[in-house]
C-alpha cells in the first residue's frame, strides 16, 4: 500500500486538517523532535487506497547565513559581504532537528501533499520541505507526479475538502522571490549595520503665533453658536486686536447664506491584513505581532479566513449571504444581520484584487467564552467589519451658515444624521451627536454675545502612530519594522534619530521608502515569473554596494561617534520590552547574567536566571508602566510574569528583590499574588500555590517558593480565581469553564466553581507534580506572601510531614 505524506506549516494546523480529512478517525503520535505530531489514517488518493500521514513543520525549516569566517566582523571587510562572501542554508532552529524529522517521516513515502500557508513565504517553505524529503521518497514510476500543493483560505470542512480535491503544484517563482529577499536582507543589512550615522540633533521647528477671532452669537432662547473666522488667523497680535475692536462696533451678526448638502460616509472596503493591523493598533491597543498571533490562532481554529492577504475585494462567487447568515444568532449584532437578510445585502464596494487570498472574513459563529478576551475583541471587529461591507452607506445632512459682523466674515456648520447605515454595526465611526443647527434664512439677525481673541500657535507635526506607519509602508510597498520606535505613537529613540539624520545627510535614498519600494517591485516580478532571479539579485546588490562604498568614504568617523553616543551594553542584545520611564524598547542581554538594559535611561534591570524570557502579551505593570516579561523554565517547569523594575526595586515592604508577580502583594493587579493565589503550599512553609495564567489548556498552579506544581482541569477553556474563599480551608475558590465537547463535569455541565482542595466535583481533575528544579529561587526560604481574603489559611495547622498525606486525602 502506498503512503501519502502531508505537511502543514504549524502543528495546530496539521491537527485541524487531519481531523477534517479523516473525519475524526485518525490516530496521533509524537514525532522524534517532540514538537510535531504525526496523524495517520487510511483513505483514497488518485483512485487507490493509501495510508495518509499528516504532520507539520514549525515555520521555516532553513535560514540563510554566511559561512564560517564571514560571520566574524573583526576579520572581514564588510564590503566583501555584497559579492564575495558565500552563503549557506542552515536549520532555522537546530534544536528541533526538523530536517531529520522530515526525513524519518518521509522515508519510503510515495506522494507528498504540501499544506503550507498560501503566501510567498509558504511557497518557500514548500521547497525547504521538498529538499529534505525528496531524497528519501520512493522513486516515481516514469513521469508519475508525486508532489502536490494544497491551496486554501480557511480551516473549514468545505475549504479543506475543496483544496484536497483540486491539488496543484508549488510555485517555484514565488519561492525564489523569498530567497532573493532573504539574501538581499542578509548581505545589505549586515554590511550597513556596522556603520551608523552621526548624532545630529533634531531640527528646530519654528513656532508661529496666530491670534484668531471667535465670536459667540445667539438668537432668541436658542443655544449660543461659536463661529469660525473666515480669515482663520493673523500672525500679528496688534492686527488681531484691530479686528476685535472693529467687530465689537456691531452687536449684530447677519446671516448671509444657509447651505444644506446631503453627504454620505462610505461603508468600508473588505478587510485585508494591513487594515486589520492598523485598526488593531489604533482602536484595540494591540501591537502588530500580538494581533497576528491572535489572528493566526483564530484561523487555525476555523473562526476566520486566512489572515495574511492584500486583497480587499470579494470575488463575484463569494457567498456573502451564507457568511452573513452564520452571524444571525449573535445577540451583539443579530438585529442588524436579520435586517440585512430580510431587506437585502448592499453590494460591497469594489476594492483591489491582489490575486492572493480572499479578504479576512468570519467563517463561523463564536462567543467571547470560546475565544478569550483579546481573541474575542479581534474576532468581533472582523465580524462587524464584514457586516458593514454589505450594509448601506451612512447618510447625513451638513448645514453651513455664513455670517457677517461689521463686514468680517464668519461661519459655523453642523451635521444631522439621516440614516446610520453601516455605522449601526460600527458605531464608533458614526456621525457624532451635535446640537441641532438653528432654523434660519438669509437676512436673519443674531445677537453677538462676545468676541474673543484666542492665541494660537503652529506646532510641529505629531509623531506617527503605529497605524499611520502601517498605512504609509503599505502605500510604498515595503515591509513593517518598528524596532527604533516606542509605543502605539512612534516617538523615535536617540538611536533612531542618529540613524535617520546621518543616513539622510550621506545618501537620502538609504532612508526614503522609494528605493525599498523599487526593490519590492522587482521581487514581485520574480514571483510572477517576469524577471530573472539572478539578474535581480545581482543588479540590486551592485546598487547597494556602490552606495555602501560612498557611505563608507564619506563618513569615516561614524563608528567613533556612535561609541560616544551609546554605551557598549546598549549595542548588544535585542529589543524586547518597553521601559516604563522613557517608553523605549529595552535590550534583552542574554549573556549571563541575563538582564534588560534601557539605553534611553542608561539603566540595567536584573532578571531571573536559568530559564527563558519572553514578552508577556504587551501588558504593563500598573505601578510603573514597565512592560511585563514572562520567565519560564520549560513546559514541565514553572512560569510566571514579572515587572523588570519591581524585580529589582520591590514596591512593598513585605517583598524582597528577585520576586515576580506571583509573589507581589499589590491589592488589585490582575497578575499579583492577591489575584491569582489559590492556597498555601502543601510542602514548604510560606509558599503559596499560584495559578499560572499562561498554562492553558494544560492548566497548573505552582508554589511561588518551592518546586511543587499541581496540574488540573486539562482542556478547560478558562480557569479564574474567584473573590470568594472556601469555608472549610479558606483557600480561594476557582471558576472553571470547559468546552462543551470536552467537559469532564457531570451531566455535561460546562462551568463549575469550587475549592480545588475540598470540592468533590474537582477530585479527579487535580494531580500533584514537581517542577524541574532550574530556578534558584524555588528553594529559598522566607515569610509567606499571602494575598488578601485569608488565602490558603486553614491547612497550616498540619505539620510538614503530614502535608503530602493531607493533599493526597483531598485529591483521592
Amino acid at each position: 500500500m502506498k503512503t501519502v505524506l502531508m505537511v502543514a506549516e504549524k502543528p495546530s494546523l496539521a491537527q485541524s486538517i487531519a481531523k477534517i480529512l479523516s473525519k475524526g478517525s485518525c490516530s496521533s503520535r509524537k514525532g522524534l523532535n517532540g514538537a510535531c505530531s504525526v496523524h495517520e489514517y487510511m483513505g483514497t488518493f488518485s483512485g487507490q487506497s493509501v495510508r495518509f500521514k499528516m504532520t507539520s513543520v514549525c515555520g521555516h525549516v532553513m535560514s540563510l547565513d554566511f559561512i564560517g569566517k564571514y560571520n566574524n566582523w573583526d576579520k572581514v571587510d564588510p564590503a566583501e559581504l555584497f559579492t564575495k562572501a558565500p552563503t549557506e542554508k542552515k536549520e532555522a532552529n537546530p534544536k528541533l532537528n526538523m530536517v531529520k524529522f522530515l526525513q524519518v517521516e518521509g522515508k519510503g513515502c510515495d506522494y507528498v501533499v504540501l499544506w503550507l500557508d498560501c503566501d510567498k513565504e509558504g511557497e518557500n517553505i514548500c521547497f525547504e520541505v521538498l529538499d529534505a524529503i525528496e531524497p528519501v521518497m520512493n522513486r516515481p514510476y516514469g513521469s508519475e507526479r508525486t508532489v502536490y500543493r494544497a491551496k486554501f483560505s480557511s480551516i473549514t470542512d468545505t475549504d479543506i475538502w475543496a483544496a484536497m480535491n483540486k491539488l496543484g503544484e508549488p510555485n517555484r517563482n514565488e519561492a525564489l522571490s523569498v530567497d532573493a529577499r532573504q539574501e538581499l536582507d542578509l548581505r545589505i543589512g549586515c554590511a550597513f549595520t556596522r556603520y551608523t550615522a552621526r548624532p545630529y540633533t533634531t531640527p528646530h521647528c519654528p513656532t508661529l503665533h496666530g491670534p484668531t477671532l471667535h465670536p459667540t452669537v445667539f438668537k432668541g432662547k436658542e443655544s449660543p453658536l461659536t463661529l469660525d473666522w473666515d480669515r482663520v488667523r493673523v500672525f500679528d497680535r496688534e492686527v488681531g486686536q484691530m479686528f476685535v475692536n472693529m467687530t465689537k462696533t456691531s452687536r449684530e451678526a447677519k446671516v448671509e447664506s444657509v447651505s444644506k448638502k446631503e453627504k454620505a460616509k462610505q461603508r468600508p472596503l473588505a478587510l485585508n491584513t494591513v487594515e486589520m493591523l492598523r485598526v488593531a493598533s489604533s482602536s484595540l491597543g494591540m501591537g502588530p505581532q500580538h494581533t497576528m498571533q491572535i489572528a493566526e490562532r483564530l484561523y487555525t481554529q476555523g473562526y476566520i479566513s486566512y489572515p495574511r492577504t492584500e486583497t480587499n475585494h470579494y470575488h463575484d462567487n463569494f457567498d456573502l449571504k451564507g457568511t452573513l447568515r452564520q452571524q444571525a444568532n449573535n445577540p451583539f449584532w443579530a438585529q442588524e444581520v436579520k435586517a440585512l437578510l430580510s431587506e437585502g445585502l448592499n453590494r460591497p464596494r469594489k476594492g483591489a484584487d491582489a490575486g492572493d487570498h480572499p479578504p479576512i472574513t468570519p467563517m463561523r459563529a463564536a462567543s467571547e467564552g470560546e475565544l478569550g478576551s483579546d481573541g474575542w475583541r479581534l474576532y468581533e471587529y472582523i465580524v462587524r467589519h464584514f457586516i458593514a461591507t454589505v450594509s448601506q452607506d451612512c447618510k447625513y445632512l451638513q448645514t453651513t451658515i455664513s455670517f457677517t459682523i461689521a463686514s468680517e466674515g464668519f461661519s459655523c456648520s453642523g451635521k444631522t444624521l439621516i440614516s446610520p447605515g453601516f455605522t449601526e454595526v460600527m458605531p464608533w465611526l458614526g456621525i457624532p451627536l451635535e446640537e441641532a443647527m438653528p432654523v434660519c434664512e438669509r437676512g436673519d439677525v443674531f445677537t453677538v454675545e462676545e468676541i474673543k481673541l484666542v492665541e494660537r500657535q503652529t506646532c510641529p507635526p505629531d509623531y506617527l502612530t503605529e497605524a499611520d506607519l502601517i498605512t504609509l509602508m503599505e502605500k510604498h510597498g515595503i515591509g513593517f519594522m518598528v524596532e527604533y520606535c516606542n509605543g502605539r505613537k512612534l516617538k523615535p529613540t536617540n538611536l533612531g534619530i542618529v540613524l535617520v539624520h546621518g543616513y539622510y545627510k550621506t545618501d537620502a535614498e538609504l532612508v526614503l521608502p522609494t528605493i525599498r519600494g523599487a526593490v519590492e517591485k522587482q521581487l514581485n516580478l520574480i514571483a510572477q515569473g517576469k524577471a530573472n532571479y539572478q539578474q535581480v539579485l545581482q543588479h540590486t546588490l551592485d546598487i547597494f554596494k556602490r552606495k555602501f562604498h560612498y557611505f563608507f568614504d564619506t563618513i569615516a568617523s561614524m563608528d567613533e561617534l556612535m561609541e560616544v553616543t551609546f554605551s557598549p551594553i546598549a549595542a548588544t542584545g535585542k529589543p524586547l520590552s518597553r521601559c516604563g520611564k522613557c517608553h523605549r524598547f529595552m535590550k534583552y542581554i542574554q549573556a549571563k547574567p541575563s538582564r534588560l538594559h534601557c539605553a534611553g535611561c542608561d539603566e540595567t534591570y536584573s532578571l531571573p536566571q536559568n530559564g527563558a524570557i519572553k514578552l508577556y502579551k504587551e501588558l504593563r505593570c500598573p505601578l510603573d508602566e514597565f512592560e511585563l516579561v514572562l520567565w519560564t523554565s520549560g513546559s514541565r517547569g514553572k512560569s510566571y510574569p514579572l515587572c523588570p523594575y519591581c524585580f529589582s526595586n520591590p514596591p512593598f515592604r513585605d517583598m524582597k528583590k528577585g520576586m515576580g508577580c506571583n509573589e507581589c502583594t499589590h491589592p488589585s493587579c490582575q497578575h499579583s499574588l492577591n489575584s491569582l493565589g489559590i492556597g498555601q503550599c502543601v510542602e514548604c512553609e510560606g509558599g503559596v500555590l499560584v495559578l499560572d495564567p499562561t498554562s492553558g489548556p494544560k492548566w497548573k498552579m505552582a508554589c511561588n517558593r518551592c518546586n511543587v506544581m499541581v496540574h488540573f482541569f486539562e482542556h478547560a477553556h478558562r480557569v479564574q480565581v474567584a473573590q470568594e474563599s472556601c469555608e472549610a480551608c479558606e483557600a480561594s475558590l476557582v471558576a472553571v469553564d470547559f468546552n462543551k465537547t470536552r467537559s469532564p463535569l457531570p451531566d455535561g455541565e460546562m462551568q463549575h466553581s469550587g475549592c480545588v482542595f475540598c470540592d468533590p466535583v474537582f477530585q479527579d481533575l487535580v494531580e500533584l507534580k514537581h517542577a524541574t528544579m532550574r530556578h534558584p529561587s524555588m528553594t529559598r526560604g522566607g515569610g509567606a506572601r499571602r494575598g488578601g481574603r485569608g488565602r490558603g489559611r486553614g491547612r497550616r495547622e498540619k505539620k510538614p510531614k503530614d502535608k503530602m498525606a493531607a493533599l493526597a486525602a483531598y485529591f483521592v
